[in-house]
């Protein structure tokens, strides 16, 4: 019944009804505001807030490009993780020249007055590795690590996308996501000692 409703949700959404653009995103903005959370482990309230402002943005724009095949929420985590690498990627360029950013761990966005609550730091199944201390040497060990490995890992582990929706989602046999799953851990296991060692890192062969 959700996803029958979602379904119309979208529909009038296309159509431009202002008060189903109101209902999407209070539907979807605390998730994924809480995705884009844990993506960076240096974003602050602002950043997430600039970056959903972004997403949503984006979704607007190009939600007649979404045909329904995977959940809506997906295809926004999608696009959520796409936005915050290229947040991340400007930051550290604006770093790298000298360039100065907020810092800010307490304001609220001014015309909205939301904040983005942590998330939640129980442990997943099979998911130590991503729960560690070092989480942003995590995120370089995933940086490096590439597609598709980088894409199911945070779909799997940040978005909390079940095998059945990561199968629909990359158009995969539930197996082949379970084997393929099991082999990007493993190469991003194998990244991440030698960056938590300080090693220098090289390439690993892909059989994906």
């Amino acid at each position: 019944m959700k996803s029958l409703a979602e379904a119309d949700l979208l529909v009038r959404c296309r159509r431009g009804d202002a008060e189903a653009w109101d209902e999407l995103f209070d539907r979807h903005y605390a998730a994924a505001g809480r995705f884009i959370f844990q993506l960076g482990a240096d974003f602050t309230r602002e950043d997430v807030e600039e970056i959903c402002q972004e997403v949503f943005l984006s979704v607007i724009k190009n939600l007649n490009a979404f045909q329904g095949g995977s959940q809506f929420q997906t295809w926004l985590f999608r696009i959520a993780a796409n936005k915050a690498r290229d947040y991340r990627e400007k930051q550290h360029a604006l770093k790298r020249g000298g360039g100065q950013l907020p810092l800010s761990l307490q304001a609220e966005d001014p015309e909205t007055g939301l904040t983005i609550d942590p998330p939640s730091h129980a442990a997943s199944p099979d998911a130590d590795l991503l729960n560690s201390e070092k989480l942003e040497l995590v995120r370089a060990a995933l940086d490096e690590v590439g597609e598709p490995c980088r894409e199911i890992i945070e779909l799997r582990y940040f978005g909390d996308l079940s095998y059945d929706e990561l199968s629909k989602e990359l158009q995969l046999n539930p197996k082949t996501v379970s084997s393929r799953l099991s082999k990007c851990l493993d190469r991003l296991e194998a990244i991440a000692r030698r960056v938590f060692s300080g090693e220098k890192t090289g390439a690993l062969p892909s059989n994906l």
